[in-house]
């Protein structure tokens, strides 16, 4: 059996993961950062309290950039 090499996977995905990680880190800071798709000012979307089945995240109005994050509401 031959030994498949993803190295080049792996290099993509971690450029990738470490692109959004700053993103979103702008974002938080309260940069406006824009779509690299559409240009567009990203947005956040916050926890509602009460609506727990909401969706948490960061994303542009047309949905180019949508990310989906985990976050919990602190009272």
């Amino acid at each position: 059996m031959a030994k498949m090499d993803f190295s080049v996977i792996n290099d993509t995905t971690a450029k990738s993961f470490i692109e959004q990680k700053n993103l979103i880190k702008r974002v938080f800071k309260g940069n406006t950062v824009l779509c690299p798709v559409c240009n567009q000012a990203l947005s956040m979307k916050l926890p509602v309290k009460g609506q727990e089945d909401s969706v948490s995240g960061i994303c542009c109005k047309k949905g180019c950039t949508d990310i989906e994050l985990d976050m919990e509401l602190v009272i």
